[in-house]
């Protein structure tokens, strides 16, 4: 892969799809994580003065904030630091659930931390006439890891035809900090939490199955499942037949 003009193609393509939408620049969340500062550089690239990276903690560690903040420093991003940990003990408590137990699996409680975030870029993508760009790569993607109207609620995906070792490329190329690049891969939706810990398997097999070179069958089915079961994520929702064609 040349690094250098892929990224140029995709600030191009960014800046392509903000026009056709009559929008003035994207918003986008800035986690910390490879993807999200690799999305950062391409929209600096693609709009210097018209965007906003979003900070977003929720009970999230303060060294995933602390890279988060090196990457707005490391690019000159325009940003903001919202501290989402209130509203979402709120909502958690009025759904009934403890948001206190950070050290827990909780899937569901992960989800609204996702979909929490979300509402946020929205708001202010509204407020600025922005598109959402969202941070999800290929590998991702292709399984379908990401949580519906959560992260995957975006408008573009710039990284979606980038499996994560092209990421990973490209954030050299942009001259991403080099401790975000080499940090473990994290949704950052509990405390100690690592992708690869909860898919079972690891970014380099997830890629090797994307390409159709992944030799190790106990993953391959694990992967087919997750493909299987996450398909709804990957389609616009299902519209009955036309009412013509119901019978009577």
């Amino acid at each position: 892969m040349e690094a250098a003009r892929v990224a140029d193609n995709l600030a191009a393509w960014v800046k392509s799809e903000v026009g056709e939408a009559s929008a003035r620049g994207v918003v986008f969340a800035l986690s910390g994580g490879v993807d999200s500062a690799v999305v950062a550089a391409l929209a600096k690239s693609a709009f210097p003065d018209s965007h906003l990276a979003l900070l977003l903690p929720l009970h999230t560690a303060a060294a995933d904030v602390d890279d988060a903040r090196r990457v707005v420093d490391a690019f000159g991003l325009h940003a903001r630091t919202i501290e989402l940990d209130p509203v979402y003990d709120a909502l958690a408590r009025t759904l009934g659930a403890e948001p206190e137990e950070e050290a827990s699996s909780d899937l569901v409680l992960a989800n609204l931390k996702a979909r929490l975030r979300m509402l946020v870029l929205y708001y202010h993508a509204n407020r600025s006439r922005y598109l959402v760009a969202g941070c999800g790569n290929r590998s991702q993607l292709s399984i379908g890891y990401f949580t519906k109207f959560g992260d995957g609620g975006a408008d573009l995906m710039p990284l979606g035809h980038l499996v994560k070792s092209e990421v990973v490329e490209l954030a050299r190329c942009l001259e991403v900090p080099r401790a975000t690049i080499e940090k473990p891969p994290s949704a950052d939706t509990w405390r100690g939490h690592t992708d690869e810990t909860e898919l079972g398997f690891t970014y380099e097999q997830l890629e090797q199955y994307v390409l159709g070179s992944l030799e190790d069958n106990a993953v391959h089915e694990r992967i087919r499942t997750l493909r299987r079961n996450s398909a709804h994520k990957l389609r616009t929702p299902k519209l009955p037949p036309p009412i013509s064609a119901m019978g009577s």
